[in-house]
């Protein structure tokens, strides 16, 4: 099957390596997120992707076809912009038919691939329109099918939804997420939003400082995270050091974890997720139990959290509100951490900030 290659993609900008050595591959027809903080060097990467930036080092394929010096409108690919680029002065159907008319297609197949276009992303009879009598959304479906006009092999998007309210922003995450799956088009979306990644992506690439940490579907990971930056970008976490005291024995602030895959020593450091966590009576005995003392309850609707003060550490719980156990700040509770639930984490390198 077709594939989308990146090997070893860099990008330096004077002595700032924006994009370190990044390698991927993508299978056809895939939903793909790249994501993280601000300055990561995700749209930096989608857009060598494009052919707007030339690598400083490394090679691009599709089809097994190297497209590294490919210009970038000789890729076939469409691209939608934060900045959405639409053209004010015309209307949604001249808005997505202008790459067909540029490339000299006639006037009357423009209009009805403009109109075929207009139905897909949902505004039908929209064509005779003004730009700037749409509304946000609106705006956006016309971005989107403008950018699918010339049926693209590769369909890109950067940052597409961040200016639309929330309401707007999930409901375009599910459209989008729906189109792709119509189409079958190999799609990648840059957003620093991992709600996004998590509700629209089949394969989350998490990028830090340039560098690509974790490349998996989302609840890979959220569920084995390969390091205390992804563990801590993704959602909620509570990451806690330790070492290892004997064969499948850890230490911790608080007491000792039994736990799988453990190394044969050193530090190690663990990582559960809040809602992993279970609340005990306190000072009930057991398996992977801590005892400490709850500093801070929050009530979120759907669950409660707790912060449970753990011989110095913070440890993070989610409860549902029935489940709630009669206790208030300053008393005394138990948390166990279940192993299956522990993820154990390679010591040192790139922590949360």
């Amino acid at each position: 099957m077709s594939a989308l290659v990146l090997d070893g993609l860099t990008k330096r900008y004077g002595s700032f390596v924006a994009v370190h050595g990044a390698s991927l591959r993508i299978p056809h027809g895939r939903f793909v997120c790249l994501l993280g903080p601000s300055g990561c060097g995700k749209t930096t990467l989608l857009r060598m992707i494009a052919g707007l930036e030339e690598p400083s080092g490394g090679r691009l394929s599709i089809d097994d076809r190297d497209i590294t010096d490919t210009p970038a409108h000789k890729r076939e690919f469409g691209m939608v912009f934060q900045s959405l680029a639409l053209f004010p002065h015309l209307t949604a159907g001249e808005n997505i038919a202008y790459p067909l008319r540029i490339r000299g297609v006639p006037a009357d197949e423009q209009r009805r691939r403009a109109a075929e276009l207009l139905e897909l992303v949902r505004l039908p009879g929209a064509a005779d329109r003004p730009v700037s009598k749409l509304s946000g959304g609106q705006r956006q479906r016309v971005a989107i099918a403008r950018a699918l006009a010339l049926e693209p092999k590769l369909f890109l998007l950067d940052e597409p939804l961040s200016a639309l309210d929330a309401k707007l922003r999930e409901a375009m995450q599910i459209e989008l997420k729906q189109l792709q799956r119509r189409l079958g088009i190999t799609t990648i979306v840059v957003t620093h939003d991992q709600r996004e990644a998590m509700t629209m992506a089949d394969l989350v690439v998490v990028m830090s400082q340039g560098r690509i940490h974790q490349a998996a579907p989302p609840m890979e990971v959220y569920r084995r995270p390969a390091d205390a930056f992804v563990a801590d970008f993704i959602g909620l976490t509570n990451l806690l050091d330790g070492a290892v005291a004997a064969p499948g024995m850890a230490t911790v602030p608080g007491g000792t974890l039994t736990l799988p895959d453990l190394p044969p020593q050193g530090r190690v450091l663990l990582s559960i997720r809040p809602e992993d966590v279970l609340l005990r009576p306190p000072g009930e005995a057991g398996s992977n139990r801590l005892h400490g003392t709850l500093s801070f309850v929050r009530d979120l609707g759907a669950s409660v959290e707790f912060r449970i003060d753990v011989a110095g550490a913070e440890i993070i719980a989610l409860a549902r509100p029935q489940d709630r156990p009669a206790v208030e700040p300053g008393g005394a509770v138990t948390v166990e951490l279940p192993a299956s639930a522990c993820v154990v984490l390679p010591p040192g390198g790139e922590r949360p900030s």
